[in-house]
């Protein structure tokens, strides 16, 4: 049964056809015979009791330079639409959060893809903190102290923002690195949010594992591997995507977190692993979806869809 679908996103021109996923999932939709309606995160709007998006009818094709085409721009009650997809990316900072309190206001009258609630409350850093014992050693803290007591106690750590993307403000401090209280210094004059530091996982070298999940089910993984002289791993750093299987480990970090996923509505995450280690679990915009299409043939997008409709039945 076709369903009427908006996409909230970051404007469509720029983005690489070959690797966004959130154009994958629209092309999907596409082909499933499913109407698209576009608009920008700037253009959400509450007014007088109506959550609405101003944006435009939306239909894309696979021609890089000609990707996409929209039809007159026009304001759309957003409770009228069968699926809603939150895929503006990170950071997760207090504008993010406010479209996810406008988007709580439709639905689940309207699916909203991934639940907004839980998008808010289990952001992607923080979400982990439920799973100790699949994690590295983690600290979370604005105070100096903390943070130099987890390092003394633990070695080389990654520090990061935690509401950073994409691999934004991430370090690699040594055991015996001096630059820990001026990175604290710079980070606290930029915000008021706490820190995050995580024991340095050696095996980061040999890639950190992008796993998708489904429903809560896993579907394939890639493995992201750091440029040499790099310790992040993402591809909006330099990043190489490579071919990777699912082991044993992964499995059982899937089946420990699936159920939760699930139960939240996080229909569409992709959680990162190094080694044995769970990292990250990223539900606000995941992405890897192209590339793990082309090294295994698995059409994920097409499960996503599968698993939203089956919702929406």
């Amino acid at each position: 049964m076709p369903l009427s679908v908006a996409i909230q996103m970051d404007p469509i021109g720029p983005i690489n056809i070959d690797a966004d996923s959130t154009f994958r999932l629209a092309e999907e939709a596409q082909a499933r015979g499913h109407s698209l309606f576009y608009y920008t995160p700037d253009r959400l709007a509450f007014r007088e009791g109506r959550v609405t998006g101003r944006g435009w009818p939306l239909t894309v094709r696979r021609v890089k330079g000609d990707h996409f085409e929209t039809g007159p721009e026009e304001e759309r009650d957003l409770s009228t639409f069968d699926v809603l997809w939150l895929r503006q990316d990170p950071p997760f900072d207090m504008s993010y959060i406010t479209t996810t309190h406008l988007l709580d206001l439709i639905h689940p009258q309207t699916l909203v893809v991934n639940d907004p609630f839980w998008v808010r409350n289990y952001p992607e850093k923080l979400l982990v903190l439920r799973f100790p014992d699949l994690t590295p050693p983690t600290v979370v803290a604005r105070d100096l102290r903390t943070l130099r007591e987890f390092r003394d106690t633990h070695g080389d750590i990654i520090l990061k923002p935690l509401y950073g993307n994409g691999g934004a403000g991430v370090f690699k401090l040594h055991a015996e690195d001096g630059n820990l209280a001026s990175l604290w210094e710079m980070f606290a004059q930029i915000s008021r949010e706490p820190l995050i530091a995580q024991k340095f996982l050696p095996d980061v070298s040999k890639g950190d594992k992008r796993v998708i999940l489904v429903d809560g089910e896993p579907v394939g993984a890639i493995n992201r591997v750091p440029q040499k002289g790099e310790t992040r791993s993402n591809m909006h750093v330099g990043g190489r995507a490579e071919k990777a299987t699912l082991t044993d480990r992964d499995r059982e970090i899937c089946a420990a977190i699936g159920p939760l996923l699930r139960e939240k509505g996080q229909i569409f995450v992709g959680i990162d692993v190094i080694g044995d280690w769970l990292t990250e679990i990223n539900v606000t915009s995941p992405t890897g979806i192209q590339e793990l299409e082309r090294f295994d043939g698995t059409n994920v997008a097409a499960r996503i869809w599968e698993a939203i409709e089956a919702r929406r039945g």
